[in-house]
C-alpha cells in the first residue's frame, strides 16, 4: 500500500486520514457507524475498499463535505432526511472537479457556489436518493410570483458571477408511496443577471418527490425535476418515471434555457394546482412520449406562461380535476403536437397562476390573450367531460390548427375533424 492510499475500519482511521494530507485515497473497508461529520481535504478520493460499505454518520450531525477535486464514489451515505448527506464546503477558493458516482444516499445532495470560487464542475453519474426532506431548507430563489423550494439533489450556482459546470446522470429520487419532501432535482443559476450554471446533460431515472406544500399556499411551489433560471442546459432527459405528490407539486418546470429536453415515462401529478409541464424560459425541443396524467383540482397538463417554446411534442394529456386544464397558453411558441388527443374530467374551480390564485376551466386547449402558435396538431381530439366547459377556448392567434379525432364536450357527441389556416 502507498503512502498516499489509507484502508479504514473505524470512524476514528477515516477523520484521521481525513485529516492527513498525505492520504490521497481513502478506502473504507467496512460499515461505519455514529460518524461524525466528515470533510474531505482537496484532492482526496473516498470509496469502499472491496464491497458495499456505508458510512451512518450520527443523529444531528451533517454528513461527508467536500472540499476541491474530490471523488466519491460506491459509498452509501446516511444521515438524518433533513441533513445533508453530501454537500460541499462553499468557502474555498476553488472547487475544480467534483465527482460523485455510484451512491446511495439517505439525506440531502446539495453543490452550492456562492463564495470565493467563481467556476468549478460536477460530475455525478448513478446517484439514488432514497429519503430525504428538503421541504424547510432555505434559501429558495424566487420569481413569478413564488418561491421554489430545493431538491434532494441540488446544483445550484448563487454567485453574482462566475460559470459553474455539470454533467448529471442517472439519478434518482424517491419511490413510489415513498418520495422524498420537496423538489426532486433542482438545477440552477443566480437569475437571468447573475452566476451561470452549465449543463451538458440532466438524465433521470425514476423521481417521487412531495413539497411538503400546505394546500392553499399561494406563493410556493416545489418540482420533480426543476431547471432554474441561469441554468442552460444542452438536453435534459427523463428516462423513467416523474410523480409528484403534493400541492403546487410541478412535474418538470423550465426557467432557464434548454435545447432539448425529452420525458419516456409517465409525468404524473396527484396534488392540487400541480402541472405537468410548465415553461417560463427558452426550450427549443420537447418530447414528451408517454402520457401527462393530472389528478388534484387546477392540476394543468402544460403551460405556457412566460419565455418560448419552440416545438412541444406530447403523447396524450389527461386531467381529472376542476379548473385543470389540459394546454394553456399565453405567450407566443412555434409548434405544439398531440398524438393521442387531450381529456379533460373537471369543471370550473381554484388554480394557482404565477403566485395568484386564479378561477379557471378545465378547457382540453386553451389559448390565451397574448398567446400565438405557429402550428397546433391534435390527434385523437378534443374531450371534456366537465359540465359547461367548453373543449377548445380560442383567444389568441394560431396560424394553423388541425384536430383530427373531434372536439367533444359534456352532452354532446364527437364533432368532425376540425382544420383551418390563417390567424385565429
Amino acid at each position: 500500500m502507498s503512502a498516499q492510499e489509507r484502508t479504514v475500519s473505524s470512524t476514528a482511521e477515516l477523520l484521521e486520514a481525513a485529516n492527513s494530507r498525505s492520504v490521497s485515497r481513502i478506502r473504507v473497508a467496512q460499515t461505519l457507524t455514529d460518524v461524525r461529520s466528515t470533510r474531505l481535504l482537496p484532492g482526496q478520493e473516498l470509496m469502499p475498499a472491496d464491497r458495499h460499505v456505508a458510512l451512518m454518520f450520527a443523529p444531528g450531525e451533517d454528513g461527508l463535505q467536500v472540499s476541491t477535486d474530490n471523488v466519491v464514489k460506491g459509498l452509501e451515505l446516511r444521515v438524518e432526511p433533513h441533513r445533508r448527506a453530501l454537500f460541499n464546503d462553499a468557502s474555498v477558493e476553488r472547487l475544480g472537479s467534483l465527482a460523485f458516482s455510484d451512491l446511495r444516499i439517505s439525506g440531502l445532495v446539495e453543490v452550492l457556489a456562492n463564495g470565493p470560487a467563481r467556476s468549478g464542475h460536477v460530475e455525478a453519474t448513478r446517484v439514488e436518493i432514497v429519503a430525504a426532506d428538503a421541504a424547510s431548507v432555505e434559501p429558495r430563489t424566487k420569481g413569478y410570483g413564488v418561491e421554489v423550494v430545493v431538491g434532494a439533489f441540488t446544483v445550484w450556482n448563487r454567485n453574482a458571477e462566475g460559470t459553474l459546470t455539470a454533467d448529471l446522470t442517472d439519478i434518482s429520487v424517491g419511490h413510489p408511496g415513498r418520495p422524498v419532501r420537496g423538489s426532486g432535482v433542482f438545477v440552477s443559476g443566480a437569475g437571468p443577471e447573475g452566476g451561470r450554471l452549465v449543463v451538458s446533460r440532466l438524465e433521470t431515472g425514476a423521481v417521487h418527490c412531495d413539497g411538503g406544500i400546505a394546500p392553499g399556499t399561494a406563493n410556493r411551489i416545489a418540482a420533480g425535476v426543476f431547471v432554474g433560471a441561469g441554468a442552460s442546459v444542452v438536453r435534459v432527459h427523463n428516462r423513467e418515471v416523474v410523480t409528484t405528490y403534493g400541492a403546487n407539486d410541478m412535474v418538470l418546470d423550465n426557467w432557464g434555457s434548454v435545447d432539448d429536453w425529452t420525458a419516456n415515462g409517465r409525468l404524473t401529478s396527484y396534488g392540487p394546482s400541480g402541472i405537468g409541464f410548465v415553461n417560463f424560459g427558452v426550450l427549443d425541443r420537447l418530447r414528451i412520449a408517454a402520457p401527462i396524467e393530472t389528478f388534484g383540482q387546477g392540476a394543468r397538463g402544460f403551460n405556457v406562461y412566460d419565455g418560448t417554446v419552440g416545438v412541444a411534442d406530447f403523447d396524450r394529456i389527461v386531467t381529472h380535476g376542476d379548473g385543470a386544464v389540459g394546454i394553456q397558453v399565453s405567450q407566443s411558441l412555434g409548434e405544439i403536437i398531440v398524438r393521442r388527443g387531450i381529456e379533460t374530467f373537471g369543471a370550473c374551480g381554484d388554480s394557482l397562476v404565477k403566485g395568484v390564485v386564479t378561477r379557471l376551466s378545465a378547457v382540453a386547449l386553451s389559448m390565451k390573450r397574448g398567446g400565438s402558435a405557429r402550428r397546433i396538431t391534435i390527434s385523437g381530439g378534443l374531450t371534456n367531460h366537465g359540465e359547461g366547459v367548453e373543449a377548445l377556448e380560442m383567444h389568441g392567434a394560431v396560424d394553423t390548427l388541425q384536430i383530427t379525432g373531434g372536439i367533444s364536450t359534456a352532452g354532446s357527441g364527437l364533432a368532425q375533424p376540425y382544420a383551418t389556416e390563417g390567424r385565429l
